[in-house]
């Protein structure tokens, strides 16, 4: 079997190139050439070929050396970073812009090959890939949760043939995604009856992650300060071990839900994401408190003109259970002598006989209160004492009792900002009227403060005692009222002489720490100069406390980044410098920190402190050298330059001016910029010359350089100044370079090192071309093959003619195929393929005394041209050109015979 040549081009008299046949069909041109299989690698392709090449006639050996053969990529397997992208994964945190792999083909021609990566027009394009090198780059960001898998479309070309893949890129899981609950909100009613223990709700949570990352467990947030638990797997809550509901304490709970993940890594990092939701139980009342009278105690009265039947006064009660009320009826028990009666569903007590026949002038009764069930039946009960005292005449004004006895004027003492409805427990008030029947009902009002307190009760027959409410909290305040003064008023309502007494009501307001202290002003702001000493006062804050005694002491602090070099008195608020302070504005400009204002029990408040410290001109400015030395090209100006570490202008600004020279009339000097140049009217070194008899090509000046600060600083250095001609240089381009780099002697360095690392980057590349040429060549063996015929009963020599070198042959030398290497073949150049070795010796002629195979070594390898010898005689110039073209036909003709002779003869391998 012989391989089809890879590059057949024959150094003939015009030095044509033959393309590579490609492995597989025709085509009707070069660009229809391409191979049946992507990825074919270069060994099954000659394989192929050399199966199907002993059946082609001539034709279709030369137009199998016209083709080409397409590039492949190279298929690496799992894990790898460059080839064909088969099998490829990639994380889904990685982050835009990242490298993520390399397409990696070759052309068996060596052809530079480009590479390309596209999508299907529906999907996002989410890589980039560079054409040259094959270098991929994540320009879209991932997500597995949305989409696990990238379909791409992957080809390498050589400019003639193209070859596509379809690939699929594997997007792996990162712990991207938080914990979600569903079926939000999470609101449940509960028995207050429930047993400890019992089941209330079920949460739950999904995590779209995979792994550990997709695992969900549950926990509460504040599980010592709550009466439920919760599965950490299954997100149940029960009601804890030991714990009740109780719908009069507290009607509904509020619990926080953590869900948390099984961590995971994102972005490098070990992270764990959790969500949190808040589920709502609602307690439901259940029947288990008895009924409450309310505005207890009772007192009722009857006049001596009230009518049997009239209603006397009106009891109150309500089922203890708010939630669910049942329905409640009263009854007297005892007290009345049937003197009187109670509605049993209002509570209304009315007379049933005329004042005259009642017998006693107070009468206690006791009034029950069932509850009455929702089946009907009787259920829990309470009773109440009621007071009604019998009244003849309207000969009494309301009268105010305390504790003594008859009193106008209450005090009390109470602390600022009680609760809301709290009761003035203090004021011990009773109120009444000792008439009878209507003669004793009168109001009760509060005449003072509006919106403060409330009185009840606001009407009273006969007597009562009296409660004032809070109303009002926040207006009860010991910074705008240390005493609240009110009048209690008690006028009768139905009589003509409308009686009525006032007592006074005197409240002492205590004060509570319940303001904290603020400052002034929000933020602060002070400048001093840099060269305060230390201990120095920079300014002074103030935060007031309105609260009295202790609580309004104020206790200042500082902190921050920028409070180390500065303290701060704690009563007066006086922020001063440390005594070892030393402060430089060049080195920190401005400080920024917080001031605290704080009372004895830690209630403070902040304000933002801004200190700009003021540049001195403490500076001089200074030259790089205080002798320096400069070259100056004929019409081309010198620049010194000074500089000045103050912080602010104009303290660093600098103007330059020459103090002394000689001759002084050769140069000038930008005070702006530096910058020295001759006079204008120097504009050649003879000119120079004259001004300078001597003839010196160097002139020393004395610069100064004074900034603008007050007071200046000024600081003098000394210049020399070489002075050469554009002509002078022009003639001789080093010393040019020498000039320029006179004053920057590492730009010459620079310069020669970049020399000399050029010098050896080509040697190395040299030497590494050279190194892989011999080692090609070592590589280049001659493969013997035996082809085996029929007995033959003499042996036969005609067979290995066509091996023998002839004037033709002379211009080919065997080459193998070089090594297909897993690396980007763009190169645009090769070296030259090293010479085959000579073909083995014919085999030995000796006769055999029985029948014997008999053998011809063969060699296998490409047809390459010879390397041209350097210097070819014209002659042998002339005769090679004109035996060129019959040479060539007599080699394919022999070439031929010796294929059809192997395959008549049926040869095997």
């Amino acid at each position: 079997m012989v391989r089809v040549p890879g590059k057949p081009s024959p150094a003939g008299a015009h030095g044509r190139r033959w393309p590579r046949a490609p492995v597989g069909a025709l085509g009707s041109g070069r660009g229809a050439l391409t191979c049946p299989r992507v990825g074919q690698t270069r060994d099954h392709a000659d394989a192929e070929l050399s199966q199907r090449v002993p059946r082609c006639p001539l034709f279709c050996i030369l137009f199998l050396a016209q083709a080409n053969f397409a590039p492949y990529f190279f298929d690496n397997g799992v894990g790898s970073t460059n080839g064909n992208m088969a099998l490829f994964s990639l994380p889904e945190d990685t982050p835009v812009g990242s490298h993520v792999y390399t397409l990696n083909g070759t052309d068996p021609e060596g052809d530079p090959v480009s590479y390309h990566i596209s999508f299907d027009p529906s999907a996002r394009s989410v890589f980039s890939v560079d054409p040259n090198f094959g270098n991929i780059t994540l320009i879209e960001e991932l997500d597995r949760e949305r989409e696990d898998e990238i379909e791409a479309i992957i080809s390498i070309s050589d400019g003639l043939n193209l070859v596509v893949e379809k690939v699929t890129i594997l997007v792996t899981d990162a712990n991207d995604e938080a914990p979600r609950f569903i079926q939000e909100p999470y609101i449940v009613q509960v028995p207050e009856d429930t047993p400890a223990g019992s089941s209330i709700a079920k949460v739950r949570a999904v995590d779209r992650d995979t792994g550990s990352g997709g695992s969900v467990t549950y926990f509460l947030k504040n599980p010592h300060s709550t009466k439920f638990s919760v599965d950490r797997h299954s997100g149940v809550l029960r009601l804890q071990a030991g714990a009740t509901l109780d719908y009069e304490k507290a009607q509904a709970h509020f619990i926080a839900v953590v869900a948390k993940d099984g961590g995971g890594r994102l972005r490098g990092a070990s992270v764990v994401l959790s969500a949190t939701t808040t589920v709502t139980v609602n307690v439901e009342d259940v029947q288990d408190m008895a009924p409450v009278f309310v505005d207890t105690p009772y007192y009722g009265y009857v006049y001596e003109d009230t009518l049997p039947g009239s209603e006397v006064l009106t009891v109150v009660a309500m089922d203890g259970d708010r939630g669910k009320p049942n329905r409640v009826l009263y009854s007297l028990v005892n007290g009345s002598d049937g003197a009187f009666e109670i509605n049993e569903t209002s509570g209304a007590i009315s007379i049933t006989q005329s004042p005259a026949q009642l017998r006693r002038d107070v009468y206690e009764l006791h009034v029950q209160v069932t509850e009455v069930s929702s089946a009907g039946t009787p259920a829990a009960q309470a009773m109440a004492p009621v007071t009604i005292r019998i009244v003849n005449l309207n000969n009494h004004p309301p009268t105010f009792y305390g504790e003594s006895g008859p009193q106008n004027r209450f005090e009390l003492s109470m602390y600022e900002h009680p609760p809301q409805g709290e009761i003035l427990r203090g004021l011990k008030i009773t109120v009444n009227d000792s008439d009878q029947g209507a003669n004793a009902k009168f109001n009760l009002r509060l005449v003072g403060p509006g919106g403060i307190f409330r009185v009840v009760p606001q009407t009273v027959l006969n007597e009562a005692q009296v409660t004032i409410i809070v109303e009002n909290s926040a207006t009860i305040d010991f910074e705008k009222f240390k005493v609240l003064t009110f009048k209690l008023l008690a006028i009768e309502v139905n009589t003509p002489e409308k009686f009525s007494s006032t007592a006074d009501i005197v409240i002492q307001l205590l004060d509570t720490n319940d303001n904290v202290p603020k400052f002034t002003s929000h933020y602060y702001i002070a400048r001093i100069p840099e060269n305060a000493p230390g201990g120095s006062n920079v300014l002074a804050v103030t935060a007031v406390d309105p609260d009295t005694g202790p609580w309004g002491e104020v206790k200042y602090s500082i902190y921050g980044s920028g409070a180390d070099l500065f303290l701060i008195h704690p009563s007066s608020g006086i922020i001063y410098t440390q005594p070892w302070a030393s402060l430089d504005a060049e080195d920190t400009a401005r400080y920024n920190f917080y001031v605290k204002a704080e009372d004895m029990e830690g209630r403070y408040s902040l304000a933002e402190v801004f200190i700009t410290l003021l540049d001195v001109n403490d500076h001089y400015p200074q030259f790089g050298k205080s002798v320096q030395e400069k070259t100056m090209v004929l019409g081309t100006p010198v620049k010194i330059e000074a500089t000045d570490q103050d912080a602010e202008e104009p303290n660093n600004l600098v103007d330059y001016s020459i103090t002394h020279a000689e001759p002084a009339n050769v140069f000038d000097i930008d005070a702006r910029t530096g910058e020295i140049r001759l006079k204008n009217s120097i504009r050649s070194l003879d000119a120079l010359h004259n001004i300078t008899p001597s003839g010196d090509h160097t002139w020393s000046l004395e610069v100064q350089a004074k900034d603008r600060g007050s007071p200046s600083f000024s600081t003098t250095a000394l210049l020399k100044i070489d002075i050469v001609d554009t002509e002078m240089l022009s003639r001789n381009p080093m010393a040019a370079f020498l000039m320029q780099t006179k004053d920057n002697p590492m730009k010459a360095v620079g310069v020669l090192a970049g020399i000399m690392a050029i010098i050896v980057a080509i040697t190395v590349l040299i030497s590494t071309a050279t190194f892989w040429r011999n080692k090609k060549s070592n590589k280049v063996l001659p493969v013997r093959r035996v082809l085996r015929k029929r007995p033959s009963p003499a042996p036969r020599t005609a067979g290995i003619k066509w091996l023998r070198r002839t004037e033709a042959a002379d211009k080919f030398v065997l080459r193998e195929d070089p090594p297909n290497e897993n690396c980007n073949n763009n190169s645009l150049g090769s070296a030259p393929p090293p010479k085959a070795p000579a073909p083995p010796p014919p085999p030995s002629m000796a006769p055999s005394t029985g029948p014997a195979h008999w053998m011809v070594p063969t060699v296998s390898g490409s047809l390459a041209p010879q390397q041209p010898h350097p210097s070819p005689k014209p002659k042998a110039l002339a005769k090679h050109k004109a035996a060129g073209r019959p040479v060539q036909s007599a080699l394919v003709s022999e070439l031929r015979q010796k294929f059809e002779k192997n395959v008549h003869n049926k040869a095997y391998f």
